[in-house]
């Protein structure tokens, strides 16, 4: 079958690597993709954002399935597109998509199932989020409630903190996205990643990942869009799972079809683990990044039957088959990040990097030039590897780190530390 992927980050690497391998691939195309990305499939120019023009690029290419990677699509209505044209589709539709666009949305879900999570405020006004706070104390979460490209999250752990939160988002600092700022109860625990299948009915777990979204080692400095991860997450035992599906993912499921609005799609619940019991911080309405990259290197070419399964509603007779392994990822960032990154400059000795099923380098931010290899973003290669163990995962991933020459890049070196 011909497949089209949208997005261009080391998400979109990672499905791409994943999907290549099963044999029903017969032409894969990724828009606008990158460096890595044009190395295994082929990539096209186009504006992902307009439904109209992906459903007219599919029609001149043959496109039989349609993959939408990242969120701004999927809350721009690009799967609502695609579906209606008649084409297969993975990805939710705009006003599931919610889950992920608006953080109060999710809140009134979360109220309307009695699914537990923090308790929040809502606010329109930065004169009435500052009252608020003072009134309540830290520590606070601030958040700018619509999409913030995995920023938009500030942790008030002062009261200074919040309130300069408030001055932030309320202020522009994350556009339309902070026109609204949702304030929660800061939750103590551990935070993990859980992976959900859902066809609109049936819902399928396919992993758990834990990252590491502070910029520095022993999570010190702002929050990004992720440094690393793992998986799977010891954190997120069997127990654990079941509860969570219990009592958080399929009353949502539910609570969605119920509104007209059904799921169908991955939906990412991040978890905050305590006292044995796991509570929902967010819905992502896609897949983690860089969490998509340890699952599909662990996962491999199921991954496609499995996205097929989720788009041809028929979940309840899919099966995940995990090995007995471990896979760890290495972001390797753009000096300044996650402020203003240096692009333009060179990345060498990817090429003599092994390209295998247990060490694979996915890029997030790159472009070609000239044959070289150029940054082009704030979080630019996914350095990942697999490993009998976590341990040997980490090794083999910061071992290939090392083999690379970018002065200009950064990594943390404490990746997988929770679990080691």
């Amino acid at each position: 079958m011909n497949i089209l992927i949208l997005g261009s980050g080391g998400r979109e690497h990672s499905l791409a690597w994943a999907i290549k391998q099963n044999p029903k691939t017969d032409r894969l195309i990724v828009a606008p993709g990158n460096a890595g990305i044009a190395m295994l499939a082929e990539v096209a120019d186009f504006d992902i954002m307009d439904g109209a023009t992906v459903v007219e690029f599919c029609g001149e290419n043959a496109i039989d399935f349609v993959i939408v990677g990242p969120e701004a699509p999927l809350a721009a209505g690009v799967a609502d597109a695609t579906r209606a044209a008649g084409i297969l589709t993975f990805g939710p539709s705009a006003k599931a998509a919610r889950l992920e666009a608006s953080k109060a949305f999710t809140k009134e879900i979360c109220d309307a199932c009695h699914a537990p999570t923090a308790g929040y405020a809502r606010f329109t006004d930065a004169a009435a989020a500052r009252d608020y706070v003072t009134r309540h104390g830290a520590p606070l979460v601030i958040k700018a409630d619509g999409l913030a490209a995995g920023k938009g999250v500030i942790m008030g752990m002062t009261l200074d903190e919040a309130l300069a939160g408030i001055d932030e988002i309320f202020g522009g600092a994350f556009g339309a996205a902070g026109a609204e700022v949702v304030i929660e109860e800061f939750m103590e625990g551990e935070e993990a990643s859980f992976f959900i299948l859902s066809d609109g009915t049936n819902a399928l777990p396919i992993g758990t990942a834990q990252d590491h979204k502070r910029v520095g080692d022993g999570d010190t400095g702002p929050n990004t869009g992720g440094m690393g991860a793992y998986s799977p997450a010891p954190v997120l035992t069997e127990a654990l799972q079941a509860q969570a599906m219990a009592q958080i993912v399929l009353p949502t499921i539910r609570e969605m079809a119920a509104r007209g609005t059904p799921y169908q799609g991955v939906l990412y619940a991040g978890l905050m683990i305590k006292d044995g019991q796991a509570r929902l911080v967010e819905y992502n309405a896609r897949f983690g990044d860089p969490e998509a990259q340890v699952l599909m290197m662990r996962l491999g070419a199921q991954a496609l039957d499995l996205l097929l399964a989720c788009a041809e509603e028929r979940l309840d007779t899919a099966r995940v088959t995990w090995a007995e392994d471990h896979a760890l990822t290495v972001v390797m960032a753009a000096e300044g990040y996650p402020g203003t990154p240096r692009k333009g400059t060179q990345i060498k000795g990817l090429g003599a990097l092994p390209e295998t099923g247990w060490q694979m380098v996915f890029h997030a931010g790159t472009r070609a030039q000239e044959g070289a290899i150029l940054a082009n973003g704030g979080r630019v290669l996914n350095v990942t590897a697999r490993g009998a163990t976590l341990a040997q995962a980490r090794d083999s991933a910061y071992a290939m780190v090392d083999a690379i020459d970018w002065p200009e890049g950064f990594c943390r070196r404490d990746i997988g530390w929770r679990a080691l």
